[in-house]
């Protein structure tokens, strides 16, 4: 049941207990629980909002940020991170394989503001070896949900045990 939970809620986080409990064929007191117990346990972190910055007043730039840095002895990548996401300007954080080390996905006012964040916050950090920065030109989709096309209003969707 808990999966089939976090798939309705991520997709939609806004939907009530009691659609869920009709979806799933549960009472809305067991939805009401397991979506409590999952908060506790931190499986379910937050319910943020998806906005398509396109068609609000408030202009976004992203960037995602490329950085190689040196893994700190006994704290590997963490202790770098965590100083990393504590910036205003960072919306998501990853550590990846590949050619480097961290992906930083960074939103600013203007391309200006996100240059200043690399070269005034980031790239003096002492773990920092390089970065490459990249900006969005156009979002199509953003955490499961396309942001082009048809704009759909009722979004539930039959869940079967």
């Amino acid at each position: 049941m808990r999966e089939k939970i976090l798939h309705a809620i991520a997709r939609n986080s806004k939907i009530s207990a009691s659609d869920l409990a009709l979806m799933l064929g549960v009472s809305e007191e067991e939805i009401t629980s397991e979506i409590k117990k999952m908060e506790e346990e931190h499986i379910i972190c937050g319910y943020p909002t998806l906005i398509n910055w396109d068609f609000a007043a408030d202009e976004r730039v992203t960037a995602i940020i490329e950085v190689k840095v040196t893994p700190q002895r006994g704290r590997g990548f963490d202790q770098i991170a965590e100083r990393i996401y504590r910036f205003d300007e960072v919306s998501a954080l990853y550590l990846v394989s590949g050619n480097f080390d961290l992906a930083i996905v960074v939103e600013g006012k203007s391309m200006r503001e996100v240059a200043s964040f690399v070269s005034d916050k980031l790239a003096p950090l002492e773990a920092v070896l390089s970065t490459s920065t990249n900006f969005v030109l156009k979002k199509y989709k953003e955490n499961g949900m396309p942001l082009v096309g048809e704009v759909h209003n009722d979004e539930r969707m039959l869940i079967t045990p």
